[in-house]
């Protein structure tokens, strides 16, 4: 689901040895979280948006499709807690197991 769908709460967790990098993290911070979309058909160039058949197949770079040449997922999250090396987000639009590639802060002003 996409986070105006109801996404669920998700646990990000850390390695040990990014400690200190995930040190500074706070409940309600809203940071950018990027995701490799593992299961993703990197052969993919367009698709009928949200499986819709009686919708026009688009270019995947116009869609939310997490099949796509370069499978990077973007997710604009908020922290709602912090346990020692997991932070719980929401909402977080993927699968269990989808590997985290990087967090970053959204700076002010960012939409």
């Amino acid at each position: 689901m996409q986070g105006g769908e109801g996404a669920p709460d998700a646990w990000v967790v850390f390695e040990e040895e990014v400690r200190e990098a995930a040190h500074d993290l706070a409940v309600g911070d809203d940071v950018l979280v990027l995701t490799w979309l593992h299961e993703a058909d990197r052969d993919v160039q367009a698709v009928h948006p949200r499986g819709d058949r009686s919708v026009p197949k688009r270019g995947v770079f116009t869609t939310r499709s997490p099949d796509r040449p370069n499978p990077i997922g973007l997710h604009r999250v908020e922290i709602v807690e912090v346990d020692d090396l997991r932070i719980r987000v929401r909402p977080l639009e993927a699968i269990d197991g989808t590997p985290v590639v990087d967090v970053k802060p959204v700076l002010r002003g960012e939409a």
